[in-house]
């Protein structure tokens, strides 16, 4: 593995082992649904506030990553915190359907 993708996997790491709930959109730019799940993600951010964090990462950019998650399909979410996996949905989603389906790991 380079130097790069040992700090970008590090980074990441770092991220989802706190203990503030992280919400990843693994996504790609050519992806249709992925550009229709970014409004309702902007649209959630607003209703939990800094309860969660929510990230983009493009799996395109960042396959490590998406291997490392065994990503085959986007828009794929995924919640973690303190480094484990909560939930996961592959989709779109409506921001109060993702909201109802995080809120009692939060």
């Amino acid at each position: 593995m380079s130097k790069f993708l040992r700090e970008s996997m590090s980074k990441f790491k770092e991220l989802i082992d706190g203990s503030t709930a992280v919400l990843v959109d693994m996504y790609a730019d050519w992806c249709g649904p992925c550009k229709a799940l970014a409004p309702e993600l902007k649209t959630l951010k607003q209703s939990v506030g800094d309860k969660v964090k929510i990230i983009k990462i493009d799996v395109d950019k960042n396959t490590e990553v998406a291997n490392k998650f065994n990503v085959r399909g986007v828009p794929t979410m995924i919640l973690f915190k303190e480094g484990k996996i909560l939930w996961r949905q592959s989709g779109v989603m409506d921001a109060a359907a993702i909201e109802k389906e995080i809120e009692s790991f939060l």
